[in-house]
């Protein structure tokens, strides 16, 4: 994303004042990193030249280098990068650069993988997705792998509904009824100034919809995972997960049925793994 489109400066702002500090150390942001980890590790092994497209703070890019690939932190957020700097890159070994997910400051044929674990649910015209999507296609080394992150246009919905009791007056109230209505008919997800601490502009769509938009980039589809999965409002989650017992049956509900289109839409977030066609 470009800091130097105007209707990008909510995003940019939203993740330079430190959005990601934090979020995958707390509450369901637990449960996706570690999530999100499961999935990449099936598919991802040590010595690979990697691109952390819009990886944030760095955490993957951390967790990936101490598995022993080449990792490159390319970030949108000025903060983020400074971030990363200062407490990851000395480390873990990777390097932290500020990068447009559209326009990537690499050679073409250079990475064994791309991730875009952010850019995709960020760009709401088809025309910008394609672009990031043509951008790691450049860079990616013939059957390289593409690992893109989702974010389902059912997810505010789902948790609205799993909070609306006594006192949540969140579905009662016609503005936010109508930004659920945006999302799930249009995917576009625009947060009215009453609720400015929902995530920025954003994009939000369906497993099959991104997978078709990746095929079309010139990817070959390997796997769609639901991340959270349906697990994600269960009550006292936090609780739950930190006894040994619970996160054992949790994960198995989550293991059975990750790869289930029908539960894609209950799921938070979601992974697609495809590989660049020849």
């Amino acid at each position: 994303m470009m800091k130097h489109e105007k209707m990008h400066d909510e995003i940019y702002e939203f993740y330079n004042d430190g959005a990601e500090i934090g979020r995958l150390e707390r509450r369901l942001g637990k449960i996706e990193f570690y999530r999100s980890k499961e999935i990449l590790s099936r598919y991802i092994d040590g010595q690979n030249v990697i691109y952390d497209v819009g990886g944030g703070i760095g955490m993957y890019a951390a967790w990936l280098a101490e598995q022993g690939n080449q990792v490159h932190l390319l970030e949108l957020a000025d903060t983020a990068v400074a971030y990363a700097r200062e407490h990851f890159v000395q480390t873990y070994g990777f390097t932290a650069e500020t990068a447009d997910a559209r326009q990537l400051p690499r050679e073409d044929t250079t990475a064994d993988v791309v991730l875009l674990m952010g850019p995709l649910y960020h760009l709401q015209k088809r025309e910008d997705r394609d672009m990031a999507l043509g951008e790691a296609r450049r860079v990616l080394k013939p059957g390289g792998l593409l690992v893109a992150a989702g974010i389902s246009k059912y997810s505010t919905a789902t948790w609205a509904l799993s909070t609306y009791s006594d006192g949540n007056d969140y579905l009662d109230d016609d503005v936010f009824l109508n930004m659920l209505k945006e999302e799930i008919s249009t995917g576009n997800h625009n947060r009215p100034e009453s609720y400015c601490r929902l995530i920025a502009e954003a994009y939000f769509t369906t497993a099959q919809d991104m997978a078709a938009e990746i095929e079309a980039a010139g990817f070959s589809v390997e796997g769609k995972h639901a991340v959270e999965g349906c697990i994600w409002f269960t009550p006292n989650l936090d609780e739950n997960w930190e006894r040994p017992d619970c996160r054992e049956r949790l994960l198995e509900l989550v293991h059975l049925t990750e790869q289930d289109i029908e539960m894609m839409g209950m799921s938070p977030h979601f992974l697609i793994a495809a590989r660049k066609e020849a």
